[in-house]
């Protein structure tokens, strides 16, 4: 069992209860006493999801960013945290908790417990955090995606992944793009208000194409993409382009914890109002049909699958 997806499935024997939404989603949902709490659990890991020589503060708020996004997915406002923590050199654990009161002011998320260890000495970190949120409206699953739907992203695809790139010194280094990528925005305004617009939402965490392959097949859909309407930032297309080859390196990215949802074609000129409301863009990227499977296109035709969708572990 070498794979994340054959462990889930392993493991989805186990997580019977209702409230684990057979463990395809984004999060959980679970009744107390009439509130209905959201829960997700994001872990990220020294030299898979940050540098050895990311800031501390960054590495805390990113921790923070990538499980909110979570919650912003299922339109759900944070309430509450746990930490998981690998204890390592004094001054780098100092910067972190200093980076993780300031993701927790920005967010108005309490922390409320958690755990710590000390790995062995050299061993790379990793941290977990529990996010805890509470339903504000409907809470739209990955399965809920209905035969005839269009699919929408929010923001810009390909910023993070192309951050890390110049984090790396892989290509020319660009500012903006890499507090994409340390920074990332968990777009919980968004997610609240769309909450109940959309039949499905969840973040794109692991790459575009993987996460719409996922959104499909959890709603017993086929998903069509088309790759000229992914929305590319300027900052990306001045480092890498935006041809076809520069798109799908967007597509496969990952990191970009931008919103992917879909709604019936009648919703459309209220979701472009509510985008301008927000101030957030919002881009009809493809659409969702009867079927199974993954086809991305553009003005040439359809386009051979890259053999890389996105990050497994």
């Amino acid at each position: 069992m070498t794979s994340e997806a054959a462990f889930i499935e392993a493991l989805r024997g186990l997580a019977s209860d209702p409230a684990a939404r057979g463990l395809i989603d984004d999060a959980a949902m679970l009744e107390v006493g009439g509130t209905r709490l959201v829960l997700t659990h994001d872990m990220i890991v020294e030299g898979i999801h940050f540098l050895r020589d990311d800031p501390p503060e960054d590495v805390a708020w990113k921790l923070v960013a990538v499980n909110l996004s979570d919650l912003a997915a299922k339109g759900a406002r944070p309430i509450g945290a746990l930490l998981g923590y690998s204890l390592g050199e004094d001054e780098w654990d100092r910067a972190f908790i200093s980076g993780l009161g300031s993701a927790l002011q920005a967010f108005g998320l309490a922390l409320l417990g958690g755990d710590t260890v000390r790995p062995p000495l050299g061993a790379p970190r990793s941290l977990g955090l529990t996010a805890i949120g509470e339903a504000t409206g409907p809470v739209p699953s990955r399965g809920g995606a209905r035969a005839g739907d269009l699919v929408w992203v929010s923001g810009s695809i390909g910023d993070s992944g192309a951050g890390l790139r110049a984090a790396r010194g892989e290509i020319e280094r660009a500012e903006a793009l890499i507090e994409r990528y340390r920074l990332p925005r968990p777009r919980l305004e968004a997610g609240q208000a769309l909450a109940s617009m959309v039949n499905a939402m969840m973040d794109v965490s692991d790459g575009l194409l993987i996460d719409l392959q996922r959104l499909a097949q959890a709603s017993g859909l086929a998903a069509t993409l088309e790759l000229d309407a992914i929305p590319l930032s300027a900052d990306y297309i001045a480092a890498l382009g935006e041809d076809r080859d520069a798109r799908l390196t967007a597509a496969a990215a990952g990191d970009d914890y931008e919103l992917l949802f879909s709604a019936p074609p009648e919703k459309a000129a209220d979701l472009l109002a509510l985008a301008d409301e927000l101030g957030l863009p919002f881009s009809r990227i493809g659409r969702l049909d009867s079927g199974a499977g993954l086809i991305v296109s553009d003005s040439a035709g359809n386009i051979p699958l890259p053999d890389r969708l996105g990050y497994q572990h």
